[in-house]
């Protein structure tokens, strides 16, 4: 398979726009809007409302995402759920810009319905890798896709800034559902199209959902990609609770305002899109297992230094660097997860992969939001988030694989030869 400009492109161009999302949506100026301006949070009723709103929308995601992969495998209607998917989150993001102080249940509905768009998509939007990269390449691509996405990120958070100075919020929304539907077109327009199946979508599914069954018994029956999934279940817990509760903790704990939380997190993003770029390379070349246990190294110090923080200025830095793991980390568990799947059943195990990625979202919320209103602080609630990257770096350790995609240029198999990946 050689490496298509166009499909690499339009592929990383998704991340470029749903990234604003991410940004704006659900990690820095709405999470504080809402929990304090729509809720209240003075005794952590906000926190948890919002981490409530995040922990349904990653169950239904979670419940539903294997038998859409099996779908999309057996109906061969891989882009077609994918922009579905992605005009959900599109109209629920505009949607909220009809909230008013007071409307908590309304706001937790349209979060639902904006997260299950954004991230129900991405079991289509990665199933797309294996059929636009050989695997020699694929740590290289996934970590591209992060870079490109925290490049919209930088981008969708500099176009809102002025918005939010004016205290235009209703406005703010509008522009990150414009920007969403803008940037991902060329995705619907030049990835590769979907193929006529041999099934309708009613029979698609019934078999999907049957070889999805099959495919949940086949992964666990294998020792070594068990032990990976359970790991990556509690470990992304702790990324998904620090990506949700990070700008809250930041606002209602330490007194930011909503431009420094812009601020802060446009430097979270650049240290994240320069980690990532650092890294594309040695996620092939090193092994993706050696980047993530170093990333969850990094993020359980951070998690733990957290706790004591008493300053601006002292989470500025502690963010700074907590960033160079944020996107390393994921792009790193992604090409690390290829290496187990089936030829031809792409979307399946993606399928899979989110279900366990999403399912690690409805805990770590929950808990955040229970601890820091039982405690009346969010202090114990951050440093629980610790335990999350320990465990799952330590069950990660056991996990046989994960070695280099490529060989080093001084191998005696020679320059960029493949190296076989242990299933």
């Amino acid at each position: 398979m050689k490496l298509n400009k166009k499909h690499i492109i339009s592929w990383t161009l998704f991340d470029f726009a749903n990234s604003s999302y991410s940004a704006v949506i659900a990690a820095v100026v709405f999470p504080v809007y809402y929990a304090n301006t729509i809720v209240g949070n003075e005794t952590g009723l906000g926190d948890l409302w919002w981490g409530r709103a995040i922990s349904v929308s990653m169950a239904i995601v979670a419940l539903s995402s294997p038998f859409l992969g099996g779908v999309a495998d057996y109906g061969k209607k891989r882009k077609r759920f994918l922009f579905l998917y992605t005009a959900l989150s599109v109209a629920a993001i505009a949607s909220l810009s009809i909230l008013k102080r007071g409307m908590v249940f309304e706001g937790f509905l349209l979060i639902i319905a904006a997260n299950l768009g954004m991230e129900g998509g991405l079991v289509f939007y990665n199933s797309f890798l294996p059929r636009i990269a050989p695997q020699e390449y694929q740590g290289r691509v996934s970590a591209w896709g992060f870079m490109v996405g925290y490049a919209g990120s930088i981008i969708s958070l500099l176009i809102a800034l002025p918005l939010i100075r004016a205290g235009r919020f209703e406005d703010t929304w509008l522009m990150v559902a414009a920007f969403f539907a803008m940037c991902s077109t060329p995705a619907f327009l030049f990835l590769p199209a979907d193929t006529k199946g041999e099934f309708t979508l009613v029979h698609a599914g019934i078999r999907g959902l049957s070889y999805t069954l099959k495919t949940l018994k086949e992964i666990w029956s294998r020792k070594e990609p068990r032990k990976f999934l359970i790991s990556y279940l509690i470990y992304e817990d702790g990324v998904n609770t620090v990506i949700v509760f990070s700008s809250i903790f930041a606002a209602t704990t330490l007194g930011f305002k909503p431009q420094e939380l812009i601020a802060l997190y446009l430097i979270v993003q650049t240290t994240a899109l320069l980690g990532a770029f650092v890294m594309a390379k040695p996620i092939d070349l090193w092994g993706p297992k050696k980047v993530v246990i170093a990333s969850l190294l990094l993020w359980t110090s951070v998690a733990t230094i957290a706790y004591f923080v008493q300053t601006k200025n002292q989470f500025w830095a502690l963010a700074s660097f907590a960033g160079l793991g944020l996107g390393t980390v994921q792009a790193a568990t992604r090409a690390f997860y290829t290496q187990f799947i089936v030829e031809g059943r792409e979307a399946e195990y993606f399928g899979v992969y989110s279900l366990v990625g999403k399912s690690s979202a409805i805990l770590g919320p929950l808990i955040f939001g229970q601890v820091s209103t039982t405690f009346g602080s969010q202090r114990p609630a951050i440093l629980s988030v610790a335990a999350f990257f320990l465990i799952g770096m330590i069950i990660l350790s056991t996990v046989k694989g994960g070695g280099p995609n490529v060989t080093p240029l001084n191998s005696p198999l020679g320059k960029g030869e493949q190296r076989g990946v242990q299933k």
